[in-house]
């Protein structure tokens, strides 16, 4: 499913993993046609200049900082710049971030800071993949809404998801949309894998769908997106299961505190899949000594299944190979940007063609930069 996996608000989502399953058929979400023409056309015309009058057409830069005054000595001070994460007050990024970097990095932060401009057919889209995923997630357990008075009582609630679905992988059954934890690079990272099962051969086998707009399978380009992003959650999963999610991790990152006493519905939900929890603190060290004893293996294998929306037929399934030491490293690069290490960048030359169906495109910066060539962007070259 990928995205955030983030529930947030009054109501969130809990999985009720140990209530009797919800069979039903599967949804085929929202209407895929969109109109377009002219009237698509000055739709985004008209988003483009109310963007432009905002002053969001460009994307965020790693600033050289902001010069103050030291009235002590008289001296001028350079201001440490914010960095992205600082700029969007983010205390973790979700795997999709740094998946959709992989596609266009520039374009993951346009969508984040004029998300308006995105085209309908591609909002038209992801909301038809959630549909699905849902009625998908129904056929294994239910799905109830948790009043929280906290942000403790929020990931007290991902937490108890992640926590009811440990006796099932136990067992040998299959779960789906499995929270899952970590830290790369000093950065706390979060995502939902679809589904997790064993094959035939006894083997934890990570099972991503992604569902297409298009009956045909996806580019190689596209593949390399969610190949790595499949990556992310195995790289994630095999840390929590070997005991590198400790408490202090969540809550130094997060900022959350312990001794927050958890909220009524919250204790009552604990206390249906068998944990007495009174505060935070008792459900972090609940999740801590579960995953490190239950003895759950590492993920053996990665699969992508592509489907057709509206037909639901199967177009293909991919087996990713993983290779921890280029996942590293990738993640490296993009976490960079975020920590305000480098500047924001988007496709080279040879990938020019995802512009074609950016919905950005009008606005880039960096496109701009590209198509001036390399003697406007570095300025007049010198005589000898």
């Amino acid at each position: 499913m990928g995205g955030h996996g983030v529930e947030t608000g009054d109501l969130p989502l809990l999985r009720a993993v140990l209530a009797p399953a919800r069979r039903g058929r599967r949804s085929r979400g929202c209407d895929s046609s969109v109109h377009g023409g002219a009237g698509l056309r000055a739709w985004r015309a008209q988003r483009l200049r109310a963007a432009a009058a905002a002053g969001g057409a460009g994307g965020p830069r790693a600033a050289a900082g902001v010069l103050t005054e030291d009235s002590a000595a008289g001296k001028v001070k350079r201001k440490r710049a914010q960095t992205p994460l600082e700029k969007y007050y983010l205390k973790y990024l979700c795997v999709t971030d740094l998946s959709t970097q992989s596609w266009c990095e520039q374009q993951m932060v346009y969508g984040r800071e004029v998300p308006q401009l995105q085209a309908p057919e591609t909002v038209v889209l992801l909301n038809t993949g959630k549909s699905i995923h849902l009625a998908r997630e129904l056929e294994v357990h239910d799905v109830v809404k948790v009043h929280t008075t906290s942000q403790e009582d929020s990931w007290a609630i991902k937490i108890l998801n992640l926590l009811s679905v440990i006796p099932v992988l136990q067992a040998g059954g299959c779960v789906r949309e499995l929270p899952v934890f970590g830290v790369i690079e000093d950065v706390f990272l979060t995502g939902i894998i679809d589904e997790l099962c064993y094959s035939a051969k006894g083997e934890l086998e990570l099972r991503e769908l992604k569902t297409r707009g298009r009956p045909f399978m996806p580019s190689r380009a596209q593949k390399k997106k969610d190949y790595f992003q499949v990556c992310l959650y195995k790289y994630i999963f095999d840390a929590m299961v070997q005991g590198q999610l400790k408490p202090d991790v969540i809550t130094s990152h997060i900022q959350l505190r312990p001794e927050q006493p958890l909220g009524s519905q919250i204790r009552e939900h604990a206390q249906k899949v068998g944990f007495t929890v009174t505060c935070f603190g008792d459900l972090l060290e609940l999740m801590y000594l579960n995953l490190t004893l239950s003895d759950l293996p590492s993920i053996d294998c990665l699969k992508i299944e592509y489907s057709h929306q509206e037909s639901n037929t199967l177009l293909g399934t991919e087996v990713v190979r993983f290779e921890e030491e280029k996942v590293r490293e990738k993640a490296q690069n993009y976490l960079a940007y975020w920590k305000g290490q480098r500047e924001v960048q988007g496709v080279e030359i040879e990938e020019a063609w995802k512009c074609q169906s950016c919905s950005y495109s009008e606005i880039c910066d960096w496109r701009k930069k590209r198509a001036e060539g390399p003697e406007q962007r570095s300025g007049p070259k010198k005589s000898k």
